[in-house]
C-alpha cells in the first residue's frame, strides 16, 4: 500500500509540473494551436517509473548498503532525465510556422518555406528519422515513432506548397506511403 501511495504521489507532482510548465514556458501561438509532435508517452512513464525506483532504492541503500544508494541515485537521475527530456521536446505548429522547444535552448519559429529538403534513415526496429533540412543550415529531426509526426508533415507540405507558391501535384517527390514529403537533399 505505501508503494502505491507513494506513486498516486509521485504522478499527481508530475502532473501538476507539467501543467505549470506548459502555463509558464509555453504561450506562443503555436503552442495555443493544440498540435504538436511530441516524444511518446514511454519517456514520461520511464521517467516517472525510475524516479520512483531510484527514490525507493536510496531510501533502502541509506540504511548502509551503498550499492543500492549509489544506484539509485543513478537510477533517479535516469528518470528525473526522461521526464524532463519528454516534458521540454516538442514542435509545434500551426498553418504559417512551426517552433522547436527543446530543453536548455530557446525555442525556434521558422515557415514551411525555409524547408529545403529531406533525408531519411532507416533505423533498427523499423523506425525511420525523417530529417528535414532548413535553409539556415540546421536540421529537424523527427521519428516515426513520435506522437503526431505524420500530421505535422502533412500540414507542412501543404504549407509548403502554399508559401513557395508549388502546385501540390507537380510535386513528383511527394509520396507519404514512402515517408517522403519534401525533395531528397544529396550528400555532401
Amino acid at each position: 500500500f505505501p508503494i502505491l501511495v507513494i506513486a498516486a504521489i509521485v504522478f499527481g507532482l508530475c502532473y501538476l509540473v507539467d501543467k505549470a510548465f506548459t502555463r509558464a514556458f509555453r504561450s506562443k501561438a503555436q503552442h495555443m494551436s493544440g498540435r504538436a509532435v511530441r516524444l511518446t508517452k514511454r519517456y514520461g512513464v520511464f521517467g516517472v517509473i525510475f524516479s520512483v525506483l531510484g527514490i525507493m532504492a536510496i531510501v533502502i541503500g541509506s540504511n548502509g548498503e551503498p550499492v543500492l544508494l549509489w544506484g539509485g541515485v543513478i537510477v533517479l537521475l535516469m528518470g528525473i532525465c526522461l521526464a524532463v527530456y519528454y516534458l521540454s521536446f516538442g514542435i509545434f505548429y500551426d498553418g504559417e510556422t512551426f517552433l522547436q522547444s527543446h530543453f536548455g535552448k530557446k525555442d525556434i519559429v521558422c515557415r514551411y518555406a525555409d524547408i529545403i529538403g529531406q533525408k531519411l534513415y532507416l533505423v533498427q526496429g523499423g523506425n525511420i528519422i525523417i530529417e528535414l533540412h532548413l535553409k539556415d543550415g540546421s536540421a529537424v529531426s523527427l521519428q516515426s515513432s513520435m506522437d503526431g509526426v505524420y500530421p505535422f508533415l502533412d500540414t507542412a507540405f501543404a504549407a509548403w506548397c502554399l508559401q513557395k507558391g508549388i502546385d501540390p501535384q507537380s510535386c513528383d517527390f511527394h509520396d507519404p506511403s514512402q515517408s517522403l514529403w519534401f525533395p531528397t537533399v544529396e550528400e555532401t
